[in-house]
Protein backbone atom coordinates (compact mmCIF):
# COMPACT_ATOMS: atom_id res chain seq x y z
CA UNK A 1 0.00 0.00 0.00
CA UNK A 2 1.30 3.82 -0.64
CA UNK A 3 0.30 6.86 0.56
CA UNK A 4 1.36 10.01 -0.36
CA UNK A 5 1.60 13.21 1.68
CA UNK A 6 2.68 16.64 0.27
CA UNK A 7 3.97 19.61 1.87
CA UNK A 8 2.05 22.45 0.78
CA UNK A 9 1.55 24.61 4.90
CA UNK A 10 4.76 27.33 3.99
CA UNK A 11 3.83 30.60 3.33
CA UNK A 12 6.54 31.51 0.22
CA UNK A 13 6.98 35.19 1.45
CA UNK A 14 10.27 35.53 -0.99
CA UNK A 15 7.19 34.87 -3.74
CA UNK A 16 6.11 38.56 -2.37
CA UNK A 17 2.73 37.37 -3.46
CA UNK A 18 -0.97 37.70 -1.90
CA UNK A 19 -1.58 33.68 -2.94
CA UNK A 20 0.18 30.85 -1.00
CA UNK A 21 3.33 29.79 -3.27
CA UNK A 22 1.73 26.27 -4.07
CA UNK A 23 -1.08 27.91 -5.88
CA UNK A 24 1.32 29.79 -8.47
CA UNK A 25 0.50 29.25 -11.85
CA UNK A 26 3.00 27.13 -13.91
CA UNK A 27 2.23 26.33 -17.52
CA UNK A 28 -1.75 26.66 -16.38
CA UNK A 29 -1.43 24.62 -13.64
CA UNK A 30 -0.33 25.02 -9.57
CA UNK A 31 2.86 24.64 -8.43
CA UNK A 32 0.94 21.42 -6.11
CA UNK A 33 -1.38 20.22 -8.73
CA UNK A 34 1.84 19.77 -11.26
CA UNK A 35 3.07 17.96 -8.24
CA UNK A 36 -0.13 15.86 -7.27
CA UNK A 37 -0.34 14.76 -10.88
CA UNK A 38 3.42 13.58 -10.75
CA UNK A 39 2.45 10.40 -8.75
CA UNK A 40 -1.02 9.76 -10.49
CA UNK A 41 0.70 6.50 -12.07
CA UNK A 42 1.80 5.17 -8.99
CA UNK A 43 -2.33 5.07 -8.00
CA UNK A 44 -1.30 5.22 -4.12
CA UNK A 45 -4.67 4.49 -2.03
CA UNK A 46 -3.58 7.94 0.10
CA UNK A 47 -3.39 11.30 -0.49
CA UNK A 48 -2.82 13.72 2.06
CA UNK A 49 -2.03 17.49 1.69
CA UNK A 50 -0.51 19.23 4.58
CA UNK A 51 -1.60 23.10 4.43
CA UNK A 52 -1.29 25.75 6.79
CA UNK A 53 -0.93 29.03 5.35
CA UNK A 54 -4.28 30.38 4.03
CA UNK A 55 -5.13 26.69 4.41
CA UNK A 56 -9.03 27.30 3.50
CA UNK A 57 -8.23 28.95 0.12
CA UNK A 58 -5.51 26.19 -0.67
CA UNK A 59 -8.58 23.64 0.10
CA UNK A 60 -10.86 26.00 -1.56
CA UNK A 61 -9.02 25.88 -5.20
CA UNK A 62 -8.33 22.63 -5.05
CA UNK A 63 -12.12 21.67 -4.89
CA UNK A 64 -12.28 20.34 -8.08
CA UNK A 65 -9.43 17.67 -7.16
CA UNK A 66 -10.86 14.28 -6.14
CA UNK A 67 -9.53 11.92 -3.18
CA UNK A 68 -7.95 14.60 -1.31
CA UNK A 69 -7.12 14.65 2.69
CA UNK A 70 -6.14 17.75 4.33
CA UNK A 71 -4.27 17.71 7.54
CA UNK A 72 -3.62 21.21 9.17
CA UNK A 73 -0.08 21.43 10.49
CA UNK A 74 0.03 25.00 12.72
CA UNK A 75 2.11 26.78 13.42
CA UNK A 76 4.76 25.58 10.79
CA UNK A 77 8.25 24.38 12.47
CA UNK A 78 9.59 22.74 9.62
CA UNK A 79 9.15 19.66 7.03
CA UNK A 80 9.62 17.11 10.16
CA UNK A 81 6.94 18.89 12.34
CA UNK A 82 5.16 18.61 9.03
CA UNK A 83 5.04 15.21 8.94
CA UNK A 84 4.30 14.65 12.93
CA UNK A 85 1.00 16.14 11.56
CA UNK A 86 0.55 12.44 10.02
CA UNK A 87 0.93 10.64 12.92
CA UNK A 88 -3.00 10.30 13.60
CA UNK A 89 -4.41 10.40 9.99
CA UNK A 90 -2.07 7.37 9.06
CA UNK A 91 -2.39 5.66 12.14
CA UNK A 92 -2.79 1.58 12.04
CA UNK A 93 -1.21 2.11 8.05
CA UNK A 94 1.57 -0.36 7.42
CA UNK A 95 2.59 0.55 4.16
CA UNK A 96 4.94 3.36 2.07
CA UNK A 97 4.84 6.65 2.63
CA UNK A 98 6.05 9.11 -0.09
CA UNK A 99 6.81 12.26 0.65
CA UNK A 100 6.57 15.34 -2.03
CA UNK A 101 7.06 19.00 -1.73
CA UNK A 102 4.27 21.20 -2.60
CA UNK A 103 6.73 23.77 -4.48
CA UNK A 104 9.00 21.11 -6.69
CA UNK A 105 6.72 21.18 -9.89
CA UNK A 106 9.05 19.08 -12.52
CA UNK A 107 9.45 15.39 -10.98
CA UNK A 108 8.32 13.13 -13.83
CA UNK A 109 5.89 10.27 -13.02
CA UNK A 110 8.38 7.75 -14.34
CA UNK A 111 11.05 9.45 -11.99
CA UNK A 112 8.73 8.23 -8.88
CA UNK A 113 8.11 5.38 -9.98
CA UNK A 114 11.73 4.58 -10.02
CA UNK A 115 12.27 5.66 -6.52
CA UNK A 116 9.46 3.50 -5.30
CA UNK A 117 10.67 0.37 -6.80
CA UNK A 118 14.27 1.04 -5.58
CA UNK A 119 12.80 1.24 -2.26
CA UNK A 120 10.81 -1.76 -2.21
CA UNK A 121 13.81 -4.03 -3.99
CA UNK A 122 16.79 -2.61 -1.55
CA UNK A 123 14.42 -3.24 1.99
CA UNK A 124 15.28 0.32 2.94
CA UNK A 125 13.55 1.92 5.79
CA UNK A 126 13.82 5.22 3.92
CA UNK A 127 15.32 6.05 -0.14
CA UNK A 128 15.45 9.64 -1.32
CA UNK A 129 16.30 11.13 -4.35
CA UNK A 130 19.16 12.85 -4.77
CA UNK A 131 21.15 15.08 -7.67
CA UNK A 132 24.67 16.30 -8.37
CA UNK A 133 25.18 20.08 -8.29
CA UNK A 134 27.61 22.26 -10.29
CA UNK A 135 26.59 24.78 -7.55
CA UNK A 136 24.90 22.90 -4.58
CA UNK A 137 24.61 25.89 -2.65
CA UNK A 138 21.12 25.97 -0.35
CA UNK A 139 21.20 22.47 -0.82
CA UNK A 140 20.95 19.51 2.22
CA UNK A 141 24.45 17.86 1.30
CA UNK A 142 23.99 13.69 1.08
CA UNK A 143 26.84 11.47 2.52
CA UNK A 144 26.34 7.78 1.00
CA UNK A 145 29.02 5.11 0.19
CA UNK A 146 29.47 3.82 -3.63
CA UNK A 147 26.23 1.36 -3.05
CA UNK A 148 24.08 3.75 -2.14
CA UNK A 149 23.50 3.63 1.78
CA UNK A 150 22.91 7.16 3.21
CA UNK A 151 24.73 7.80 6.37
CA UNK A 152 23.67 11.46 6.81
CA UNK A 153 21.79 14.80 5.42
CA UNK A 154 23.16 17.95 6.63
CA UNK A 155 21.55 20.66 6.10
CA UNK A 156 23.51 23.60 4.07
CA UNK A 157 23.58 26.32 7.00
CA UNK A 158 24.85 23.07 9.42
CA UNK A 159 27.53 22.45 6.81
CA UNK A 160 31.61 22.70 7.90
CA UNK A 161 33.23 24.30 5.09
CA UNK A 162 34.53 20.58 4.14
CA UNK A 163 31.28 19.32 3.66
CA UNK A 164 30.23 22.00 1.95
CA UNK A 165 31.89 20.56 -0.90
CA UNK A 166 30.01 17.99 -1.22
CA UNK A 167 28.16 17.99 -4.60
CA UNK A 168 25.32 15.03 -3.97
CA UNK A 169 22.26 17.05 -2.78
CA UNK A 170 19.01 16.17 -1.04
CA UNK A 171 16.09 16.48 -3.26
CA UNK A 172 13.38 16.61 -0.42
CA UNK A 173 11.32 13.79 -1.94
CA UNK A 174 11.35 10.48 0.47
CA UNK A 175 10.18 6.94 0.16
CA UNK A 176 9.50 6.03 3.86
CA UNK A 177 8.60 2.53 5.41
CA UNK A 178 5.75 4.39 7.11
CA UNK A 179 5.72 2.32 10.99
CA UNK A 180 9.53 2.90 11.01
CA UNK A 181 9.00 6.26 10.48
CA UNK A 182 6.03 6.85 12.54
CA UNK A 183 8.24 5.31 15.12
CA UNK A 184 10.95 8.01 14.95
CA UNK A 185 9.34 11.13 14.44
CA UNK A 186 8.56 12.00 18.02
CA UNK A 187 12.30 11.53 18.60
CA UNK A 188 13.16 14.56 16.68
CA UNK A 189 14.55 17.75 17.79
CA UNK A 190 14.89 21.07 16.90
CA UNK A 191 19.06 21.65 17.84
CA UNK A 192 20.21 23.18 14.92
CA UNK A 193 20.51 26.14 13.18
CA UNK A 194 16.98 26.74 12.11
CA UNK A 195 15.29 25.73 15.43
CA UNK A 196 13.11 23.81 13.30
CA UNK A 197 12.00 20.00 13.04
CA UNK A 198 13.87 18.59 10.19
CA UNK A 199 12.64 15.48 8.43
CA UNK A 200 16.45 14.92 7.56
CA UNK A 201 17.15 13.92 10.81
CA UNK A 202 15.12 10.85 10.92
CA UNK A 203 17.41 9.55 8.32
CA UNK A 204 19.93 9.43 10.49
CA UNK A 205 17.35 7.19 13.13
CA UNK A 206 16.39 5.10 10.14
CA UNK A 207 18.45 2.24 8.70
CA UNK A 208 19.05 0.73 6.26
CA UNK A 209 18.85 4.17 4.22
CA UNK A 210 19.50 4.34 0.21
CA UNK A 211 19.24 7.53 -2.09
CA UNK A 212 18.50 7.07 -6.03
CA UNK A 213 20.01 9.89 -8.06
CA UNK A 214 18.39 11.85 -11.06
CA UNK A 215 19.76 11.80 -14.25
CA UNK A 216 18.12 15.01 -14.63
CA UNK A 217 18.53 17.59 -11.92
CA UNK A 218 15.99 19.84 -12.85
CA UNK A 219 13.20 17.58 -11.82
CA UNK A 220 13.98 18.54 -8.46
CA UNK A 221 14.23 22.14 -9.03
CA UNK A 222 12.31 24.09 -6.37
CA UNK A 223 10.68 27.60 -6.35
CA UNK A 224 11.22 29.74 -3.58
CA UNK A 225 10.73 33.12 -5.68
CA UNK A 226 9.61 34.46 -8.98
CA UNK A 227 13.43 33.75 -10.94
CA UNK A 228 13.26 30.32 -9.86
CA UNK A 229 9.42 29.98 -10.93
CA UNK A 230 10.63 31.09 -14.42
CA UNK A 231 13.32 28.92 -14.41
CA UNK A 232 10.95 26.52 -13.68
CA UNK A 233 8.59 27.66 -15.95
CA UNK A 234 11.26 27.77 -18.86
CA UNK A 235 12.26 24.13 -18.20
CA UNK A 236 8.39 22.26 -18.86
CA UNK A 237 7.75 24.69 -21.58
CA UNK A 238 11.00 23.25 -23.55
CA UNK A 239 9.90 20.22 -22.38
CA UNK A 240 6.41 20.80 -24.08
CA UNK A 241 7.53 21.89 -27.11
CA UNK A 242 10.22 19.23 -27.34
CA UNK A 243 7.20 17.17 -27.20
CA UNK A 244 5.13 18.17 -29.72
CA UNK A 245 7.99 18.52 -32.10
CA UNK A 246 8.98 14.97 -31.81
CA UNK A 247 5.25 14.13 -32.76
CA UNK A 248 4.84 16.28 -36.15
CA UNK A 249 4.42 20.31 -35.08
CA UNK A 250 6.61 22.75 -36.21
CA UNK A 251 7.66 25.97 -34.29
CA UNK A 252 9.44 28.26 -36.40
CA UNK A 253 10.99 29.83 -33.23
CA UNK A 254 10.67 27.42 -30.38
CA UNK A 255 11.79 29.50 -27.29
CA UNK A 256 9.00 32.55 -28.20
CA UNK A 257 6.61 30.55 -28.61
CA UNK A 258 4.00 28.85 -24.96
CA UNK A 259 2.17 26.13 -24.27
CA UNK A 260 -0.25 24.84 -21.62
CA UNK A 261 -0.73 20.92 -20.95
CA UNK A 262 -3.76 20.93 -21.99
CA UNK A 263 -2.90 22.04 -25.49
CA UNK A 264 -2.90 18.93 -28.22
CA UNK A 265 -1.82 19.44 -31.64
CA UNK A 266 -1.77 17.17 -35.01
CA UNK A 267 0.45 16.13 -37.15
CA UNK A 268 1.94 18.88 -39.82
CA UNK A 269 1.02 21.67 -37.62
CA UNK A 270 3.33 24.93 -38.50
CA UNK A 271 3.49 27.38 -35.42
CA UNK A 272 5.03 30.99 -35.90
CA UNK A 273 6.69 33.09 -33.88
CA UNK A 274 5.25 34.84 -30.84
CA UNK A 275 2.20 32.14 -30.66
CA UNK A 276 0.84 31.40 -27.02
CA UNK A 277 -1.70 28.66 -26.30
CA UNK A 278 -3.30 28.17 -23.10
CA UNK A 279 -5.99 26.07 -20.87
CA UNK A 280 -7.08 23.38 -23.17
CA UNK A 281 -6.41 24.02 -27.13
CA UNK A 282 -7.09 21.78 -29.49
CA UNK A 283 -5.10 22.21 -32.91
CA UNK A 284 -6.14 20.15 -36.05
CA UNK A 285 -3.76 18.78 -38.89
CA UNK A 286 -2.33 21.03 -41.06
CA UNK A 287 -3.08 24.36 -39.15
CA UNK A 288 -0.73 27.21 -39.77
CA UNK A 289 -0.96 29.53 -36.57
CA UNK A 290 1.17 32.54 -36.57
CA UNK A 291 3.29 34.88 -36.42
CA UNK A 292 1.39 36.63 -33.26
CA UNK A 293 -1.31 34.47 -31.85
CA UNK A 294 -3.07 33.57 -28.70
CA UNK A 295 -5.17 30.31 -28.91
CA UNK A 296 -7.14 29.65 -25.38
CA UNK A 297 -9.47 27.11 -24.50
CA UNK A 298 -10.48 26.44 -28.47
CA UNK A 299 -11.13 23.63 -31.05
CA UNK A 300 -9.23 24.34 -34.63
CA UNK A 301 -10.12 22.15 -37.17
CA UNK A 302 -7.64 20.68 -39.94
CA UNK A 303 -5.85 23.20 -42.42
CA UNK A 304 -7.13 26.36 -40.21
CA UNK A 305 -4.71 29.41 -40.71
CA UNK A 306 -4.53 32.07 -38.07
CA UNK A 307 -2.47 35.38 -38.28
CA UNK A 308 -1.87 37.95 -35.68
CA UNK A 309 -5.30 37.27 -33.88
CA UNK A 310 -6.81 35.84 -30.64
CA UNK A 311 -9.08 32.58 -30.29
CA UNK A 312 -10.89 32.46 -26.75
CA UNK A 313 -13.46 29.85 -26.43
CA UNK A 314 -14.35 28.99 -29.53
CA UNK A 315 -14.61 26.54 -32.47
CA UNK A 316 -13.11 26.49 -35.72
CA UNK A 317 -13.79 24.06 -38.61
CA UNK A 318 -11.77 23.14 -41.15
CA UNK A 319 -10.13 25.29 -43.51
CA UNK A 320 -11.40 28.81 -41.99
CA UNK A 321 -8.88 31.66 -42.03
CA UNK A 322 -8.97 34.23 -39.17
CA UNK A 323 -7.17 37.57 -39.18
CA UNK A 324 -5.35 39.63 -38.88
CA UNK A 325 -6.01 41.45 -35.80
CA UNK A 326 -9.47 39.04 -35.62
CA UNK A 327 -11.15 38.14 -32.19
CA UNK A 328 -12.86 35.23 -31.96
CA UNK A 329 -14.27 35.13 -28.26
CA UNK A 330 -16.83 32.91 -25.73
CA UNK A 331 -19.08 30.73 -28.16
CA UNK A 332 -18.00 31.55 -31.58
CA UNK A 333 -18.34 28.52 -33.70
CA UNK A 334 -17.27 28.53 -37.24
CA UNK A 335 -18.15 25.93 -40.24
CA UNK A 336 -15.69 24.79 -42.54
CA UNK A 337 -14.44 26.89 -45.04
CA UNK A 338 -15.42 30.42 -42.88
CA UNK A 339 -13.03 33.48 -43.26
CA UNK A 340 -12.88 36.26 -40.62
CA UNK A 341 -10.65 39.04 -41.64
CA UNK A 342 -8.89 41.92 -40.24
CA UNK A 343 -10.11 43.71 -37.33
CA UNK A 344 -13.30 41.84 -37.15
CA UNK A 345 -14.68 40.61 -33.63
CA UNK A 346 -16.99 37.41 -33.24
CA UNK A 347 -18.61 36.66 -30.12
CA UNK A 348 -21.53 34.19 -29.37
CA UNK A 349 -22.17 33.42 -32.61
CA UNK A 350 -22.66 30.61 -35.13
CA UNK A 351 -21.16 31.11 -38.67
CA UNK A 352 -22.34 28.66 -41.20
CA UNK A 353 -20.12 27.15 -43.99
CA UNK A 354 -18.77 29.85 -46.42
CA UNK A 355 -19.67 32.86 -44.34
CA UNK A 356 -16.82 35.80 -44.87
CA UNK A 357 -16.42 38.32 -42.66
CA UNK A 358 -13.68 40.51 -43.77
CA UNK A 359 -13.28 43.83 -42.53
CA UNK A 360 -13.87 45.66 -39.44
CA UNK A 361 -17.17 44.30 -38.21
CA UNK A 362 -18.87 42.86 -34.95
CA UNK A 363 -20.59 40.12 -35.13
CA UNK A 364 -22.21 39.40 -31.54
CA UNK A 365 -25.21 36.78 -30.56
CA UNK A 366 -25.63 36.06 -33.72
CA UNK A 367 -26.60 33.32 -36.64
CA UNK A 368 -25.39 33.77 -39.96
CA UNK A 369 -26.29 31.33 -42.70
CA UNK A 370 -23.72 29.36 -45.26
CA UNK A 371 -22.62 32.10 -47.86
CA UNK A 372 -23.64 34.89 -45.87
CA UNK A 373 -20.88 38.21 -46.56
CA UNK A 374 -20.86 41.03 -43.94
CA UNK A 375 -19.68 44.01 -45.39
CA UNK A 376 -16.98 46.00 -44.10
CA UNK A 377 -17.78 48.10 -40.90
CA UNK A 378 -21.04 46.20 -40.25
CA UNK A 379 -22.76 45.56 -36.69
CA UNK A 380 -24.92 43.57 -34.91
CA UNK A 381 -26.32 45.82 -32.06
CA UNK A 382 -27.09 43.30 -29.86
CA UNK A 383 -27.70 45.15 -26.42
CA UNK A 384 -30.23 47.28 -25.65
CA UNK A 385 -28.78 48.13 -22.37
CA UNK A 386 -30.36 46.01 -20.63
CA UNK A 387 -30.92 42.55 -22.37
CA UNK A 388 -28.41 40.80 -25.46
CA UNK A 389 -30.70 39.96 -28.34
CA UNK A 390 -30.17 37.91 -31.30
CA UNK A 391 -29.43 38.34 -34.49
CA UNK A 392 -30.46 35.89 -37.30
CA UNK A 393 -28.84 36.16 -41.38
CA UNK A 394 -30.03 33.43 -43.65
CA UNK A 395 -28.32 31.73 -46.16
CA UNK A 396 -26.72 33.51 -49.31
CA UNK A 397 -27.97 37.01 -47.81
CA UNK A 398 -24.97 40.21 -48.43
CA UNK A 399 -24.56 43.24 -46.15
CA UNK A 400 -23.06 46.79 -47.53
CA UNK A 401 -20.70 48.64 -45.81
CA UNK A 402 -21.55 50.14 -42.80
CA UNK A 403 -24.35 48.75 -42.14
CA UNK A 404 -26.01 48.21 -38.35
CA UNK A 405 -28.43 45.27 -37.52
CA UNK A 406 -30.69 46.43 -34.50
CA UNK A 407 -31.54 42.93 -32.41
CA UNK A 408 -33.92 41.32 -32.47
CA UNK A 409 -33.99 41.15 -35.93
CA UNK A 410 -34.39 38.39 -38.44
CA UNK A 411 -33.43 38.35 -42.27
CA UNK A 412 -34.26 36.18 -44.46
CA UNK A 413 -32.42 34.22 -46.86
CA UNK A 414 -30.51 35.94 -50.03
CA UNK A 415 -31.53 39.40 -48.52
CA UNK A 416 -29.67 42.18 -49.50
CA UNK A 417 -29.02 45.14 -47.48
CA UNK A 418 -27.80 48.67 -48.68
CA UNK A 419 -24.88 50.04 -48.14
CA UNK A 420 -25.18 52.12 -44.74
CA UNK A 421 -28.20 51.10 -43.11
CA UNK A 422 -29.29 50.71 -40.17
CA UNK A 423 -32.23 48.18 -39.82
CA UNK A 424 -34.31 47.82 -37.27
CA UNK A 425 -37.32 45.60 -38.58
CA UNK A 426 -37.10 41.77 -40.13
CA UNK A 427 -36.64 41.36 -43.64
CA UNK A 428 -38.12 38.53 -46.06
CA UNK A 429 -36.24 36.21 -48.21
CA UNK A 430 -35.07 37.54 -51.60
CA UNK A 431 -35.74 41.07 -50.48
CA UNK A 432 -33.34 44.20 -50.80
CA UNK A 433 -33.31 46.43 -47.19
CA UNK A 434 -32.21 50.24 -47.36
CA UNK A 435 -32.66 51.98 -43.95
CA UNK A 436 -30.47 55.35 -45.03
CA UNK A 437 -31.33 58.76 -44.29
CA UNK A 438 -32.17 60.57 -47.82
CA UNK A 439 -29.30 62.30 -49.43
CA UNK A 440 -29.76 66.12 -49.67
CA UNK A 441 -27.00 68.36 -51.69
CA UNK A 442 -27.47 72.10 -51.64
CA UNK A 443 -25.51 73.96 -53.93
CA UNK A 444 -23.54 77.15 -53.58
CA UNK A 445 -23.54 76.33 -49.73
CA UNK A 446 -21.40 79.34 -48.30
CA UNK A 447 -18.50 77.79 -46.45
CA UNK A 448 -17.05 78.83 -42.79
CA UNK A 449 -16.10 82.24 -42.40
Amino acid sequence: MLAVAVLAAGKGTRMKSDRPKVLQPLAGATLVERVLRSCRTLEPERQLLIVGHQAERVEQELGHLTGLEYVLQQPQNGTGHAVQQLLEPLAGFSGELLVLNGDVPLLRPETLEQLLDRHRQSGAAVTLLTARLDDPTGYGRVFADAEGQVSAIVEHLDCNPAQRDTDLINGGIYCFDWPKLAAVLPLLTSDNDQGELYLTDTVALLQPAFHLEVSDPDEINGVNDRLQLSQCEAVLQDRLRCHWMAEGVTFVDPPSCTLSDGSRFGRDVVVEPQCHFRGSSVIGDGCRIGPGCLIEDSELGCGVEVLHSVVRGAVVADGCAIGPFAQLRAGSNLAAGCRVGNFVEIKNSVLEAEVKVNHLSYIGDADLGSGVNVGAGTITANYDGLRKHRTVIGAGSKTGANSVLVAPINLGERVTVGAGSTLTKDVPSGALAIGRARQLIKENWPGPA
